[in-house]
């Protein structure tokens, strides 16, 4: 009670001051006939990931409720809740993605009234809310196992873990069974009509059949029900088909890391982007991330990228290319640790205003302009630089960012040499020359 008390306490003053100075994010979603909250369209989403154990080791339904504003301020549209579901024990390492009953919650994270009372509270913000879903697997003590055709069996008729995982505090679910297929989506619903989220982050999205994803997403956008968001983790194709908005691009993350590491040029990133996208129908969307909670678990963006300044020219890059923005909780105080999601793991969130400030300026900024989230993209192929064009209707706005931890000069486009451009990171006037020289992991947001 005392954390509790605390955080609450915290949150409630010290970060008063952040919120106002990061401002909110532009673009407000607009309200549904009905009154209820209109989704972002998926090449507009901003997506805040909640581990709940940074923020407190029990009840951080209460904790992450005073952390509302920031994340608002962070230009956050959609927030995505790690597995809330009761843990299995049979076999367990304390995974979140052992879940025991889907209709269910943790209770080292609050009771259902206080997540719903949460989830009105994003809402209030204008803020969507999807929750992790484990549909591959569940624990071994889920009530499920009294059902034994519902799982995956070996030759001996076991039911085993998900194969060539290592996951073994996990059963494997048979997807040929219709009737687990029915309760899995009766699940899903239970969530959406009974709680109010907005959709669904489906965990180990390439490991399940395209059919029942098919099955389940056409259930939830029945005639009659209300729209929803749904990111697949995986890099499927067929997740489109299936009616995913957004699925993951892990291809775009190994490229980034093979640029930062000075393995390929940064001219790389164009071709890997074009890759990811091609094919993909209009609004579909990849989601880009420089790290999550699997990755956090290896290292920090700021180890893996040389330092604060070459986590966040990594985290711009990775962002306004093609939009699809992530932000991990912990990362925008510059959090350096791995974080290990099976425990409680303490984030010192008054660490670090600055960086703070500084995602919260960038985000404002790809909120308010349409040509970074979803303009025309314009390719000036360099190795140390990643140098490009965003342009919608009559806005203009280059992005130039030293993938380097060395000083480099870059010469500019034609069109852009000898006029004076504001940069927009700083809100200043700038007279560009010919060339322009690039501190260390800088970046610099440019129009005219």
């Amino acid at each position: 009670m005392k954390i509790v008390m605390w955080k609450q306490v915290f949150f409630s003053t010290a970060w008063l001051a952040l919120v106002v100075a990061c401002g909110t994010p532009a673009g407000k979603q607009d309200k549904t006939a009905d009154g209820g909250l209109q989704l972002p369209l998926p090449e507009d989403v901003v997506m805040y990931q909640v581990n709940p154990r940074v923020f407190a080791p029990r009840q951080s339904f209460n904790a992450v409720a005073g952390y509302v504003d920031s994340i608002q301020a962070l230009g956050a549209n959609v927030v995505w809740f790690m597995p809330l579901n009761e843990v299995g024990q049979e076999k367990s390492v304390n995974s979140p993605y052992c879940v025991k009953n889907y209709k269910a919650l943790n209770p080292e994270f609050g009771t259902m009234d206080e997540f719903k009372s949460l989830v009105s509270r994003f809402h209030g913000k204008e803020i969507s809310v999807i929750i992790d879903w484990v549909a591959n697997h569940t624990s071994w003590d889920n009530a499920w196992l009294a059902n034994k055709d519902w799982y995956t069996q070996d030759t001996e008729g076991n039911i085993i873990s998900p194969a060539n995982t290592g996951w073994l505090d996990v059963a494997d679910l048979n997807f040929d069974n219709q009737e687990m297929r029915l309760a899995m989506i009766d699940a899903m619903k239970f969530w959406v009509d009974s709680v109010g989220v907005d959709g669904f982050r489906c965990d180990a999205a390439d490991f399940v059949p395209y059919d029942f994803w098919k099955q389940a997403i056409d259930s939830l956008r029945a005639p009659g029900r209300r729209p929803l968001l749904m990111l697949a983790e995986g890099k499927r194709k067929d997740h489109f088909k299936a009616g995913f908005d957004m699925n993951y691009a892990w291809d775009f993350l190994e490229s980034l890391r093979q640029v930062m590491r000075q393995d390929s040029c940064a001219s790389q990133l164009f071709a890997t982007d074009e890759a990811e996208y091609d094919s993909l129908a209009v609004g579909k969307v990849k989601l880009r991330f420089t790290t999550n909670h699997d990755e956090m678990t290896k290292m920090s963006p700021i180890k893996e990228f040389h330092g604060e300044r070459g986590a966040m020219a990594a985290f711009v890059l990775t962002t306004s290319l093609h939009g699809g923005a992530l932000i991990y909780s912990s990362q925008e105080v510059g959090y350096e640790d791995t974080i290990n999601f099976f425990r409680y793991c303490p984030v010192d969130w008054k660490a670090n205003n600055s960086l703070r400030q500084e995602f919260c300026r960038f985000m404002k900024l790809y909120n308010s302009h349409d040509a970074i989230r979803k303009g025309s993209l314009k390719k000036y192929p360099l190795c140390d630089v990643l140098m490009y064009e965003k342009a919608k209707a009559d806005e203009r706005i280059l992005f130039v960012v030293n993938v380097r931890g060395e000083a480099k000069q870059v010469a500019l486009p034609q069109e852009w040499k000898g006029h004076v451009a504001t940069d927009l990171m700083q809100d200043a006037s700038l007279q560009l020359a010919d060339t322009l020289t690039m501190e260390p992991y800088q970046y610099r947001i440019l129009t005219y």
